[in-house]
């Protein structure tokens, strides 16, 4: 089930992103499976604007959640996490869905995001459902701003690509 986060369902939120960030030391990408995830002060933002949506197990838990911005006139995911444990089901695409939702209600046009170019759950997986890869020249001042602070800290080391999807209507 995909519904919106609760307060203190946020210190969970945190635990999936390491767990779904560990998937990294595979690749050799230690710097990335090491990286801190938000902070519940952070995550406490987005739950107060109603930004922050969690897939659910059969109990209730969170097992997977995403965070959505406004960047550019855009939706634009901050985040997407699935546990490894629930990975493969479907829950990553339901979240997206959700954004979907979301951004088609505020009559925002399409969704945004950044991501590894070459890891098959980043990247690919978003192509397959419907993401095309932005070149730099259409970076829009957002998305450029992202993309710099993505840069200083030391993300770039990996291939990185901007991605847009139209909202579906």
């Amino acid at each position: 089930m995909i519904r919106r986060a609760r307060m203190d369902e946020l210190p969970l939120l945190r635990d999936i992103e390491q767990a779904a960030g560990a998937s990294f030391f595979d690749l050799g990408m230690a710097a990335v499976a090491e990286e801190d995830p938000l902070s519940v002060a952070e995550l406490a933002a987005f739950h107060e604007d109603g930004r922050i949506w969690v897939a659910t197990d059969q109990t209730d838990r969170p097992v997977g959640y995403l965070l959505v911005e406004v960047v550019d006139g855009n939706a634009h995911i901050e985040q997407v996490s699935v546990h490894p444990d629930h990975a493969r089901q479907g829950l990553g695409r339901a979240l997206l869905d959700a954004a979907d939702r979301w951004a088609s209600q505020r009559g925002l046009p399409a969704l945004t995001l950044t991501t590894y170019a070459e890891v098959p759950w980043n990247g690919p997986y978003y192509a397959r459902l419907g993401f095309t890869v932005l070149t730099e020249v259409e970076w829009p001042e957002g998305l450029r701003r992202i993309r710099d602070r993505e840069g200083a800290r030391g993300l770039d080391a990996w291939p990185r690509v901007a991605m847009r999807r139209p909202v579906a209507t």
